[in-house]
């Protein structure tokens, strides 16, 4: 009876001692975090520029604007991209949480867009970075660089044996500070 309450006992504590290990930061874990992400800093703020999906007359221009910012005391970026159509209309919303893992030394950007979601692979460049989605036989490769001021991304369908096929470009420039979204964070009072 004794082995049996030994047990239950090793069994509560460990439920107890999980949850209480899980809010407990590792500091060298939240630097490594913090100076990987300092990598793409040129990205925080508010961006307004043109973007273009498609080609020749069936080519669909937006005005596309960003607003990036860390939270989690710069151990995530967040990245929200809009753009809006001639009218005013939004033609296309996206959602993005950026990070790294010290672990696997990987930076992950998980992506919403337009119905979709997905954790996806970034790789900071010396001019910007590059990230993919898989697509089974074919990959779509977005590439961007920041040179004078201005953030050009391009998006390539790249198929294995066939020269990348380039379907999406814009080019933003930086317009503004912003808060977001650590702005307006909820205080104990």
């Amino acid at each position: 009876m004794s082995r049996l309450r030994n047990i239950v006992i090793a069994a509560t504590l460990s439920l107890v001692a999980a949850p209480a290990a899980a809010q407990t930061a590792d500091p060298a874990m939240l630097q490594a975090e913090r100076d990987a992400l300092a990598k793409l800093s040129w990205m925080d703020g508010t961006w307004r520029g043109e973007a273009v999906t498609g080609s020749g007359p069936t080519a669909h221009h937006v005005t596309q604007t960003e607003r990036i910012g860390p939270l989690l005391g710069g151990t995530v970026k967040l990245l929200e991209g809009k753009g809006f159509n001639a009218d005013g209309s939004v033609g296309f919303n996206a959602f993005g949480v950026l990070s790294y893992d010290p672990a696997s030394k990987r930076y992950t950007l998980h992506s919403y867009a337009q119905g979709h979601a997905g954790d996806f692979v970034l790789t900071p460049t010396e001019a910007g970075y590059v990230w993919e989605i898989p697509l089974g036989p074919m990959t779509i490769r977005y590439t961007a660089t920041l040179h004078d001021g201005v953030w050009t991304e391009v998006g390539d369908q790249v198929t294995a044996g066939q020269p990348p096929r380039r379907f999406f470009e814009m080019n933003l420039k930086r317009f503004g500070d912003s808060a977001w979204p650590a702005a307006g964070g909820l205080m104990p009072r």
